[in-house]
């Protein structure tokens, strides 16, 4: 047998495809799926909980429901969301527990002035892209860091479904079980949330830490 071929094979296979072969049995597809799904997913949770041990927990329990659910699966149905849709629930129902002795008030949110979206993907992509020998862009990956993991869950999760995920309206709406008109102002109130903080800690430093 042509191991390489059948590589090939698989990895051309629609996730639909590998859905269907599952349900009739074949273990190496859910494999697959696993494989092709793990590092964006395993990247989504890292962002949205900020918490390794806890991160690992709902990363296994997604795909335990996904292993579970051969059965009622609608092959039909696009499996990306799903799976983030999973994953973002599970992700939530842990920091609250994490956090159910503590209640976060965003109050009254100043208006962060003119803010173009170039500005904020600008800013946002220093997160995953930091070159070790670029002190300041590392500097600023480290600020994104920090202002986003300690923005209230339902913006941090809706900011990190828009911008590093790249989902679409129609998808985050799914995802977070919201309407689309919901999804666009919230995503709007996330990202004059980031900038407001974002100026606040760039106060008297660097130009938000561009080049």
């Amino acid at each position: 047998m042509d191991t390489d071929n059948t590589k090939n094979s698989v990895g051309s296979m629609t996730d639909a495809e590998l859905l269907q072969a599952y349900r009739q049995g074949q273990e190496w597809a859910f494999r697959e799926l696993v494989n092709r799904y793990k590092d964006p997913l395993y990247a989504f949770l890292r962002r949205f909980v900020n918490q390794q041990d806890v991160v690992e927990d709902v990363f296994q329990e997604t795909f335990l429901q996904l292993y579970t659910s051969q059965d009622s699966f609608d092959v039909d149905r696009p499996l990306r969301p799903w799976l983030f849709t999973i994953a973002a629930n599970k992700a939530k129902d842990a920091l609250r527990k994490m956090q159910r002795h503590s209640s976060t008030s965003m109050g009254t949110l100043a208006d962060a002035g003119d803010v173009s979206i170039d500005e904020v993907v600008n800013i946002l992509s220093s997160y995953d892209t930091t070159p070790e020998d670029e002190v300041s862009r590392d500097e600023t990956a480290r600020r994104v860091r920090e202002i986003i993991a300690e923005m209230p869950e339902n913006l941090r999760g809706i900011l990190i479904l828009a911008y590093f995920e790249q989902f679409s309206y129609k998808h985050m709406s799914e995802i977070l079980s919201i309407p689309i008109g919901t999804v666009k102002s919230r995503l709007h109130t996330a990202v004059m949330h980031f900038m407001k903080k974002w100026k606040a800690a760039n106060r008297g430093t660097d130009n938000y830490g561009s080049s």
